[in-house]
């Protein structure tokens, strides 16, 4: 997608001349990258305010970082119920679960 800006668009050439161009001052030597950087930083004066949904959103995700990603204790019970042939799988369940899925992917 492109954006057009005041009738400039993709192989245009900006044929205005702005107020700074038309006081035939001299040309000035380009900055170096830090000093782009430095002057674009300081042009902008913008600042980012969250708010406070944003900041309940950042102490959950820091609350959840301090839980494991995987359970290893639920792990072990599950390893060792296949190991000895105690654990069964509900067939109702797991269908619904499914069909569930399937649901919530293809609508």
């Amino acid at each position: 997608m492109s954006v057009d800006f005041n009738g400039i668009g993709p192989g245009q050439v900006n044929t205005q001349k702005t107020t700074a161009d038309k006081t035939g001052s001299a040309p000035k030597q380009p900055a170096t990258p830090t000093e782009q950087a430095q002057q674009t930083q300081n042009a902008r004066g913008e600042s980012v305010k969250l708010s406070s949904q944003a900041k309940d959103l950042k102490q959950v995700e820091q609350r959840l970082s301090d839980y494991p990603e995987v359970d290893d204790e639920r792990i072990e019970q599950i390893r060792n119920a296949l190991a000895d042939g105690s654990y069964k799988v509900d067939a109702q369940k797991l269908a619904q679960k499914m069909l569930d899925m399937d649901k919530s992917i293809f609508g």
